[in-house]
């Protein structure tokens, strides 16, 4: 077989191929450099699934308290977090409550890829304080994606017969007036225009901005127990919690028309510290008896902070973006008896 010098120079250098061939060549490394780039994303994204998003979570004023556990989780999925908190109210408690500072170094801690975090003090009992914290919570990174409502008003509570207007109207002020005052701004952030559109006479619903392709936005509000039994002693409470479980088809249902997904969360018992010896502000009898009692719950105990984050983190991921309107329970079946 005769084999010319030019032949040999083509099998020898690349560089003097076909030039369809060498194209081909480097049609193949491009495409494996992008798969390769695709691939690190995707796996960017399994890790921090609420990267980019930005979470504002109400009540983060204690390590012990849900609240901290759901920002917490937020962080360890990629999402920015601004956290409201209003130390007053739990020092006024038995449990107390913990230095800013410690919470937010425990809150950095776990924050995932390029989050973010921010804080502010507010009572959120007080209307003209709301405005304001969205609109700090928006700064921190130029958009709101999630809200979580944790904050309560508990304490100074009794039955029916200790009832006053006073009593009443801190609940009411504090844990439904309030929530439902941060949605509504929450809202117009989502939706501009509902800054302009006509008040809404009774029956009449909003206009929808519709249909999206993904959830604009996330809600979420905290309800109790009274939805599946008494709540003894705990009448002006249960009655703020009641308004908010109460509401949700309504309001989850005109959010909706927006994009924005909300749903409820009853976390059932959980110990943020009030059921431990030496912060319960029950008797020794009464706290042994609880104890006792737990030992023959489903799983021995009662819940954690962080079995009420495990829920919402996943209710705030695309995964959990066809739950909508619910209130949830998620207690280890301590309401099934």
């Amino acid at each position: 077989m005769c084999v010319t010098l030019n032949q040999i120079g083509s099998r020898m250098h690349p560089s003097r191929q076909d030039p369809s061939i060498q194209q081909s060549n480097t049609q193949h490394h491009s495409t494996a450099h992008v798969d390769s780039e695709q691939s690190d994303i995707d796996k960017s994204n399994d890790r921090y699934p609420l990267a980019g998003k930005t979470a504002l979570v109400t009540g983060v004023s204690r390590r012990r308290g849900i609240g901290f556990a759901v920002a917490t989780k937020f962080l360890e999925l990629g999402a920015s977090v601004f956290f409201h908190h209003y130390r007053p109210h739990d020092l006024d408690q038995p449990w107390g409550g913990d230095e800013i500072d410690d919470v937010r170094a425990g809150l950095e801690a776990a924050r995932g890829g390029d989050a973010s975090i921010g804080s502010l003090s507010a009572d959120l009992s007080d209307p003209a304080e709301i405005p304001h914290l969205m609109e700090v919570a928006e700064a921190l990174t130029g958009t709101l994606d999630i809200l979580v409502c944790n904050h309560a008003k508990s304490g100074d509570d009794g039955s029916i017969l200790d009832m006053t207007a006073d009593r009443l109207d801190a609940m009411w002020s504090a844990n439904a007036r309030s929530t439902l005052l941060l949605t509504r701004q929450f809202a117009e952030i989502h939706a501009p225009q509902a800054q302009d559109y006509e008040p809404r006479r009774p029956g009449e619903r909003i206009p929808s901005t519709g249909p999206h392709e993904a959830p604009a936005a996330r809600v979420f509000w905290m309800t109790s127990g009274q939805i599946h039994g008494p709540m003894p002693g705990e009448v002006a409470y249960a009655t703020s919690k009641a308004a908010l479980a109460g509401i949700t088809p309504t309001v989850a249902s005109e959010l909706l028309k927006l994009g924005i997904v909300l749903n409820t969360i009853n976390p059932g018992p959980v110990n943020t510290g009030y059921l431990d010896a030496d912060m319960t502000d029950k008797s020794p009898e009464e706290f042994r008896q609880l104890q006792e009692w737990t030992a023959t719950t489903a799983f021995g105990r009662f819940g954690r902070p962080t079995d009420s984050a495990s829920l919402i983190g996943w209710l705030a991921t695309d995964e959990g973006a066809w739950v909508v309107g619910q209130v949830l329970t998620s207690d280890g079946g301590f309401s099934l008896g």
